[in-house]
């Protein structure tokens, strides 16, 4: 089985068309799976709706603690992308052995429709969570970085390898 942690982010945005702004209402991730016609053993919880550039360090170690408790091995977290990497370097620092815990994010709202990119990174982490050996990585664009080897290139809006 494959536990997925909801933690908020762009991912599950949504648009108020009156105000212009976005904002959570729920988490969209049970549709995206049945959409993809995931067919993988999951468990979805959801441990806050909270933007990355808000998360603190309380919020991590929610994260963490659930990390540490999940009785399986393979652990998705779906994030916001501006703080995604900070995350990823707090739960490498919490030295939780043996799982392989990937964090995953969008760009663009999966309420948006077809122009959000969270459909293809969903599936990409969840590939990738399957296969990776025990760590942390982050998985974007259809790659994956090891926690301490990614950076969001503001420019591009794509993550990339330090460098």
């Amino acid at each position: 089985m494959i536990q997925v942690f909801v933690t908020g982010g762009t991912f599950d945005k949504e648009y108020n068309y009156i105000t212009g702004e976005l904002y959570f209402k729920d988490t969209h991730l049970q549709e995206m799976f049945e959409l993809g016609r995931c067919t993988v053993d999951i468990d979805i919880k959801t441990l806050m709706m909270v933007d990355s550039l808000e998360m603190t360090d309380a919020d991590r170690e929610i994260m963490t603690h659930n990390c540490r408790r999940s009785g399986t091995n393979k652990i998705l977290i779906t994030h916001g992308t501006d703080g995604i990497v900070d995350t990823a370097g707090h739960l490498h620092q919490a030295n939780i052995e043996g799982k392989t815990i990937v964090l995953t994010g969008a760009m663009i709202p999966y309420a948006f429709g077809t122009s959000s990119d969270g459909f293809f990174n969903l599936g990409s982490a969840l590939a990738f969570v399957q296969t990776l050996p025990p760590g942390v990585y982050v998985v974007m664009n259809g790659r994956y970085f090891d926690w301490n080897n990614v950076v969001k290139n503001k420019k591009t809006g794509l993550f990339e390898e330090r460098g």
